[in-house]
């Protein structure tokens, strides 16, 4: 959403789908369009393309993980600078202690890109790419040409490596400042959930609140905020009605 980006596919298993869409919907009232489609088996990431294909059309797109959690100041005008690609591909770095969890950037001297190495054993470098991408249209036939891995998956890192290798790949490092969380373990699920909520407890400000956001980027009015507002009897509705009066 801070990205500009008002068109958003979510893909999930057919068990999970449901849920997504009794949660948000078709989207119509934070201004967006959702879509939703299945992904039948775990094939992997870059399989996302394929299933999205009709969706994507011939248009550029993006891809986040759902398990992925990114927080800075400047997040925003990196998100709208990314979502202008026309040509090739960005994806962001960020450093941390255990890349052999990740896809891992190689970089010479002059920090260009030599190589991504998915889940290496010996990692060349503790730059790993997080799991938020953009991409020109040309994904869709490269995700197509893709052999599966070892693990029976279509990985992203072949994707990526396919950009490095045409010259057009582009890496932004998030470097001190930024936070990326990615949650896929319980653990880790955690530890985001208390920086987020040490953050939230200080600043009394939400975090991924995608009501706010929606009327921060004029996607609704004050009128539909106080709307949305009004249907949660919660601290979060209390939230949104005190967004709502400090901007009047």
């Amino acid at each position: 959403m801070l990205a500009g980006i008002k068109d958003i596919l979510v893909i999930s298993t057919l068990k999970d789908i449901p849920r997504f869409k009794d949660l948000l919907g078709d989207g119509k009232d934070l201004g967006m369009n959702l879509s939703y489609a299945i992904q039948q088996e775990p094939r992997g990431i870059a399989e996302s393309f394929i299933v999205g294909e009709e969706f994507i059309g011939t248009e550029s797109v993006s891809l986040i993980l759902g398990d992925n959690l990114f927080y800075g100041q400047n997040l925003t005008g990196l998100l709208q600078e990314a979502s202008g690609l026309k040509q090739g591909s960005i994806v962001f770095g960020y450093y941390v202690t255990d890349p052999q969890r990740y896809g891992v950037i190689e970089f010479d001297e002059n920090k260009n890109v030599i190589t991504i190495e998915e889940k290496p054993r010996i990692p060349k470098s503790n730059w790993a790419v997080t799991g938020l991408y953009f991409y020109d249209n040309n994904v869709v036939n490269i995700a197509k040409s893709l052999k599966p891995s070892a693990r029976g998956e279509l990985e992203i890192t072949d994707v990526n490596c396919q950009y490095l290798k045409s010259g057009k790949l582009k890496v932004k490092l998030l470097g001190r400042g930024y936070a990326w969380l990615d949650t896929g373990t319980s653990n880790a699920l955690i530890d985001a959930s208390m920086f987020i909520k040490t953050i939230e407890d200080r600043q009394g400000l939400k975090i991924g609140c995608v009501e706010e956001v929606a009327y921060n980027m004029g996607y609704i009015d004050k009128k539909q905020l106080y709307l949305l507002a009004e249907k949660m009897n919660t601290d979060y509705g209390e939230y949104l009605i005190r967004i709502a009066d400090e901007k009047r």
